[in-house]
C-alpha cells in the first residue's frame, strides 16, 4: 500500500512513505537545531548581563566583548558566554581567555560615555577570584 501527501514545499508533488519519513527526519533535526539556538540566545543574553553588571558596560558593548572575545579565542560565541557565566559566579577562566576578556572589557569601558563606578558597585577587578 502505497501513501503519498502533498509537499507543502512542492505542492504539485505527491510524497511517498519513503519522502515522508526523509521530511519528517529534516524536520526533527531542524526542531532540534532551533531549539539549540534559543538556549544558546538565553545563554548569551546572560553572559551579557554579567558583563553589563561586572564590567559597567552597555548592553551593546558587552555584546561585542562577548563576540571579540570568541573571534581572538577562536571558540564558540555559547562557550564564551557559558565560560563568562562561569567566571562571574566565582570561577576560573583560562588564562588566554580571561585576558581577552579583561581587553575587551576595558576597550569598551573606554568607548562608552557613560561608563561610571558608583560607589558600592560592583566592579570587574572586585569581582571575588579575578
Amino acid at each position: 500500500m502505497a501513501f503519498f501527501a502533498f509537499s507543502k514545499h512542492r505542492p504539485l508533488e505527491l510524497l511517498s512513505a519513503t519522502d515522508l519519513a526523509m521530511e519528517n527526519e529534516r524536520l526533527q533535526a531542524e526542531n532540534e537545531q532551533l531549539q539549540q539556538a534559543v538556549t544558546s540566545h538565553a545563554v548569551i543574553d546572560q553572559a551579557m548581563g554579567a558583563l553589563v553588571v561586572l564590567g559597567q558596560i552597555p548592553p551593546e558593548e558587552a555584546w561585542r566583548a562577548l563576540r571579540d572575545v570568541s573571534q581572538r579565542t577562536n571558540m564558540k560565541l555559547r562557550v564564551v558566554a557559558e565560560d563568562v557565566l562561569k567566571f562571574a559566579r566565582g570561577g576560573s577562566l583560562p588564562d588566554a581567555e580571561l585576558e581577552e576578556l579583561r581587553r575587551a572589557v576595558a576597550r569598551y569601558q573606554a568607548c562608552s560615555p557613560a561608563h561610571q563606578s558608583p560607589e558600592g558597585a560592583v566592579t570587574w577587578e572586585g569581582r571575588p577570584g579575578a
